[in-house]
């Protein structure tokens, strides 16, 4: 099953990600953790990567390690590239470094996962 919407479970998420991260978000409470904003940057790209590696291995079946590289350099990409939209393209949102970085520590923190999987599962083969 999952082979089957890898792509497009991925792109959705993606789409909703980038739309999450470029609009206006009014109302909302407020949430009283410290830099809830940096974990959530961190979780939503550690989930990110673990999409696209299922989706560039089943859906364009790249090896595995190539599915798991790839999957790391577009989610940073990705990340990189909202940020520059949320300076140039909104009023509400402005470039923070410091959720770049997030995005790509949880990036890495999936990619450094599935590469442990990927080995152990080699090993015992």
């Amino acid at each position: 099953m999952l082979k089957k919407i890898a792509f497009l479970t991925a792109l959705v998420y993606a789409i909703a990600l980038g739309t999450v991260s470029l609009i206006t978000l009014k109302g909302l409470p407020e949430v009283q953790i410290s830099f809830a904003d940096k974990i959530f940057h961190f979780l939503a790209y550690s989930v990110f990567v673990v999409l696209w590696y299922f989706a560039f291995f089943y859906t364009f079946k790249l090896e595995k390690t190539k599915a798991i590289l790839y999957a790391f350099i577009f989610a940073v990409a990705f990340g990189i590239i909202i940020e520059v939209l949320q300076d140039t393209m909104t009023v509400s949102r402005a470039l923070d470094v410091y959720d770049a970085l997030a995005n790509t520590l949880g990036a890495l923190l999936s990619a450094i996962v599935l590469w442990i999987i990927k080995s152990l599962r080699v090993k015992n083969s």
